[in-house]
């Protein structure tokens, strides 16, 4: 793993870790969050995963995942970090993981729904900026 970002001294840095989950078709699993004035990034679609509670970025996403929608995808792999600057200011560890099952049947304790999209078609959907990076450097480092 590697780092986009600069650490400077201070106060610990708020971190986050997310998974760039795909089925075998391709599909990356994109999660509709609630349209709530008080989370960051609003009625945006992205990817599952949250803030950590003093554990490592693999142990916080297992554990989102988990929580959120009762997931427990293959393959997790640890990519890259980047940071939420308009938003949470999170420093996000993103991770890729393969999951084939129908996401309609997934226990969603938070957000509206969760969707497999191809990725031609994400540049239709709202999503955070710092998420769509983070997807587009994974798509672009795939095998093709």
């Amino acid at each position: 793993m590697h780092s986009d970002t600069t650490r400077t001294e201070g106060p610990a840095t708020a971190r986050g870790a997310v998974a760039i989950i795909t089925n075998r078709r391709g599909e990356l699993l994109l999660h509709l969050r609630d349209d709530l004035p008080t989370i960051a990034w609003p009625a945006h679609w992205s990817l599952l995963g949250g803030t950590d509670d003093g554990e490592h970025p693999a142990e916080t996403v297992v554990r989102e995942l988990d929580e959120e929608a009762g997931l427990a995808p293959r393959n997790l792999t640890e990519l890259f970090e980047i940071r939420d600057e308009h938003g949470s200011g999170q420093l996000i560890t993103f991770f890729a993981a393969d999951w084939d099952g129908d996401e309609t049947t997934l226990p969603l304790a938070e957000g509206v729904k969760l969707q497999f999209f191809a990725p031609e078609h994400l540049g239709i959907l709202t999503i955070p900026p710092f998420i769509e990076d983070g997807i587009h450097r994974y798509l672009a480092a795939r095998p093709a």
